[in-house]
């Protein structure tokens, strides 16, 4: 996804703006570029200084700018975001991020945390919310083959959909350990990862190993 110039390197905003990108830019790695930004509105940073929102091909990036000079920088990966929503209102809209704070792929285990961007321009918002629903997609899906791939390395053995063995529901097993797999399909099934029909059939299988 590539986004117009204006969009990331801010020609038509004012000195104070332009400033802050350039602050923005100089902290992306190599090869990580800016696809959207979004800004405070000056009605919601009536007390300091406005907060850039910035969207990069490796992460969403949140530059608070200090009254005295100087800036505070909190960046989410991609790949820890769980989920973001848009609330568009009549001065400006609010970005509520959901991220999954530990860093590895697998969601088993993970604890979420939530923060929110209010009063942003409503058309940069939904452009930086654009990125987010994309980067949120992909990455669940990649959390989804992850979290197969644990399961099937537990004790392999059930096919689910063409995808290979899903570990922790087939083979021998007592009933402790049926129990546990059973828990953790069934975390599966909450999460979206698997079906109605996928987390039937890793029951059938595991109930017909007892």
């Amino acid at each position: 996804m590539t986004a117009a110039p204006n969009q990331t390197h801010g020609a038509d905003e004012d000195a104070r703006v332009q400033a802050a990108l350039e602050q923005l830019n100089g902290l992306l790695v190599p090869g990580e570029t800016l696809q959207a930004y979004a800004v405070q509105r000056r009605l919601f940073a009536l007390t300091g200084r406005r907060v850039l929102v910035g969207a990069s091909t490796g992460r969403l990036l949140v530059l608070r700018r200090n009254l005295l000079g100087g800036f505070h920088l909190s960046d989410l990966r991609w790949q820890d975001l769980k989920d973001v929503k848009l609330n568009v209102g009549i001065f400006g809209a609010d970005l509520t991020v959901t991220t999954l704070d530990q860093a590895d792929l697998a969601t088993q285990d993970r604890t979420a945390g939530v923060f929110q961007l209010a009063g942003l321009r409503k058309a940069q918002a939904q452009g930086v919310y654009r990125i987010c629903q994309a980067q949120e997609q992909q990455w669940r899906e990649k959390r989804r083959v992850r979290d197969l791939e644990e399961l099937r390395a537990k004790s392999g053995g059930l096919q689910l959909g063409g995808a290979g063995p899903v570990s922790g529901v087939a083979g021998a097993a007592g009933g402790a350990d049926a129990v546990e797999r059973l828990k953790a399909a069934k975390d599966m099934l909450a999460n979206g990862l698997i079906t109605d029909a996928e987390f039937e059939a890793i029951k059938a299988k595991v109930v017909s190993g007892l």
